[in-house]
């Protein structure tokens, strides 16, 4: 066994997994979820140590936040831990980087980013920028929470279903909006105060595998974040799996620390992070992150 520190703090095992790495990676088939199988551990490990030299602050964080949460423990918990984390991080010198590498963007406007449509007790809600692959925005996800709250509030309303219109379920946070926020504190309030993460583990506490999400083509960053919190999760064959933010300099910001470590636990999702890597389909459902390929 062999423990390599990289930069920002995070730990890499390789071999066995011990109780001080931040993940540890194998060539060797394994359902233990404090292991990650790869093909070359000598090539992940290089690829690791490139990416938290280039984002310390993110990685570093992004291994606290993970350590911090108990997934066990109610939601809302770990989802104020994790906005002040990524709160941090809008404030940092990565995330600055990343924008001026951007440079100026444009928000379009999409009229109707969210359809929800009540089918006898079931209540379906749509993402609908599918020119963006439905990227979630400020306005989706104002959306998003007013279809959602119409679940909470009417209890004869006995499933929910999240789904996306055209080619992808959901990739993530709209990358024109970012840095659009008037501080990083009101961004945290906004979160936190108004988070659809929140109403779905609600309500997936109240109707179980009956608050299900359907997901295909791209489903990264939020929009995993927001699918993993839901009872039952079926996927195309052609859906591709991952979190992105640390390439922004940023962490999971829609509870995904929380929601996708309940699923397939902090080692593994700290690999989701710090690598970009995306997963498929078998493989998510082997983990668990999944529930059903259809």
């Amino acid at each position: 066994m062999t423990h390599i520190e990289l930069a920002g703090g995070v730990a890499v095992a390789t071999g066995s997994p011990t109780a001080e790495a931040t993940l540890t990676l194998s060539e060797d088939d394994t359902d233990d979820r404090r292991v990650v199988t790869v093909p070359s551990v000598s090539d992940a490990l290089n690829e690791l140590r490139q990416r938290c030299a280039r984002w310390p602050h993110a990685a570093g964080i992004c291994d606290d936040v993970l350590r911090a949460i108990d997934p066990t423990a109610p939601a809302f918990t770990g989802v104020i831990t994790e906005s002040l984390a990524y709160s941090t991080l809008q404030s940092g010198p990565e995330f600055a980087r990343w924008l001026a590498e951007r440079g100026p963007a444009k928000l379009p406007h999409i009229p109707d980013p969210v359809e929800a449509e009540r089918v006898g007790d079931t209540l379906q809600v749509r993402f609908n920028r599918p020119q963006r692959h439905n990227a979630f925005s400020t306005d989706a996800r104002a959306a998003l929470l007013e279809a959602l709250e119409v679940a909470r509030l009417d209890p004869s309303i006995t499933e929910v279903i999240l789904s996306g219109n055209g080619p992808s379920f959901c990739s993530g946070g709209d990358l024109a909006e970012f840095g659009s926020f008037a501080d990083p504190a009101s961004a945290h309030f906004a979160r936190t105060r108004h988070s659809p993460a929140l109403v779905l583990d609600e309500l997936t506490a109240r109707l179980g595998e009956r608050c299900r999400a359907e997901v295909h083509g791209q489903v990264l960053g939020s929009g995993l974040e927001m699918a993993a919190f839901c009872g039952h999760v079926r996927s195309g064959a052609d859906a591709v799996f991952g979190l992105p933010e640390l390439s922004l300099g940023l962490i999971p910001g829609a509870g995904g620390t929380v929601s996708v470590t309940r699923r397939i636990g902090r080692w593994r999702t700290a690999y989701l992070v710090l690598s970009g890597r995306t997963i498929d389909p078998p493989t998510a459902l082997r983990w668990g992150l999944i529930d059903e390929i259809v």
